[in-house]
């Protein structure tokens, strides 16, 4: 981690206004590079982790306007502007965190962009509006193939293109033509810390968490839990649009990291049925010993070994949900095993391989953005791109 403790660092970031994995990555990208600070559109200090008011946060512009600074959603026809026409001059290297915007900051210093995924919405539309009309998704679609031209653009301007996971690396190749590097990211919340009991909830439930997104598809897990009456499931989070969830599913929300920390202290496992880009999840409950009923695909191909950290299903729907707890009681799983797969995503680790590629960045004077490479785009200064590969899941064991 040599050579690069000096460097003045800027991470930009979409918007700080909600309590999700990007947004603990953001915070360990700071932990990881004392002094840095961050830039980004919106910040709602009620609505994302508390932790940030420990260090400096710059906004832009929309966060002066209370209705996107709550939910910068509504301003997305804005960001991709407000993002091209801010400079970040004072740094020797910017961190873009992104899964929409912030890639398109401009900068003399060398761009490292820290790719989630390519906007949902813009790139993968039928999983983002999935509750939108087929029509009105079409006409969205047609609407929106400038901006997916100047996306493109702003995305080659990067000099290294990092990703979180596999299914994101390929994301990117077909939007950008990009060869990414895959550095998967720390899990978010480790066992070390204060737990706090949640009132209420037994030990031996099923956990399942996330965002009220329809393809986080909670509706489906509550559903299962129909055919599985001797089980209880703990829901934090989630789309609280069902009407009637069975009597053994239990809703929490704004809960504490501590409340967070006993409820996987607790659970018997946890169950993840998203289409995650990545997917924090597992790699938290992997900390605590905790195996997983996960959706066969996504980020979990890379961070679950089945039957050895978890149980793939093959479909989103109850029965086969149901199925998959049914051989998760059955298995005999050693928490031993479990936890040491999870060291792999702990937050040293990632700010080791974050110190590297920064640190590669800065050990030469001319190498160009990635279209400048191409011969598509213009000249800037650049410094070389670290290249570090990422682990299958099945290595992560050893």
């Amino acid at each position: 981690m040599s050579g690069d403790t000096n460097a003045r660092v800027v991470i930009v970031h979409d918007y700080l206004t909600q309590r999700g994995g990007a947004e603990r990555v953001v915070l360990d990208l700071l932990r990881a590079f004392p002094g840095a600070r961050v830039v980004t559109s919106c910040w709602y200090p009620e609505g994302t982790f508390p932790e940030f008011a420990d260090y400096e946060i710059e906004t832009l512009w929309p966060n002066r306007v209370g209705v996107l600074r709550r939910d910068p959603r509504r301003a997305l026809p804005f960001l991709a502007s407000t993002f091209e026409n801010h400079s970040v001059d004072d740094a020797d290297v910017v961190i873009c965190s992104s899964s929409g915007w912030a890639h398109r900051v401009q900068s003399p210093a060398p761009k490292i962009v820290y790719c989630y995924n390519p906007a949902r919405w813009l790139y993968q539309p039928h999983d983002y509006l999935a509750r939108v009309p087929p029509w009105v998704r079409n006409r969205f679609v047609a609407s929106t193939r400038s901006l997916r031209s100047s996306d493109l653009e702003a995305a080659q301007d990067a000099h290294s293109y990092l990703v979180t996971s596999t299914v994101v690396a390929n994301r990117v190749r077909a939007a950008y033509g990009i060869e990414p590097a895959i550095v998967p990211p720390a899990r978010g919340l480790s066992p070390e810390g204060p737990m706090t009991p949640v009132r209420g909830i037994r030990p031996g439930f099923l956990l399942t968490i996330a965002r009220p997104r329809a393809y986080k598809h909670t509706d489906v897990v509550c559903e299962a839990m129909a055919l599985l009456p001797r089980e209880r499931l703990v829901v934090v989070g989630g789309d609280a649009s069902t009407d009637a969830w069975p009597l053994n599913v239990h809703r929490l929300s704004q809960l504490s990291d501590a409340q967070l920390r006993w409820l996987y202290a607790n659970a018997a496992a946890v169950v993840a049925m998203a289409n995650e880009d990545f997917g924090l999840t597992l790699p938290e409950a992997q900390g605590f010993g905790l195996p997983a009923v996960a959706l066969r695909g996504g980020g979990y191909l890379d961070t679950t070994v089945d039957e050895l950290t978890g149980i793939f299903v093959d479909e989103a729907s109850p029965t086969q949900i149901a199925a998959g707890v049914a051989r998760m009681r059955e298995h005999a799983w050693e928490p031993g095993v479990i936890r040491r797969a999870g060291e792999y995503y702990s937050p040293a680790a990632f700010a080791a391989r974050m110190h590297a590629v920064v640190a590669a960045t800065l050990s030469a004077d001319s190498v160009t953005p990635i279209a400048s490479r191409r011969g598509t785009g213009r000249t800037r200064r650049e410094r070389p791109q670290g290249r570090p590969g990422s682990s299958p899941a099945s290595s992560m064991i050893g």
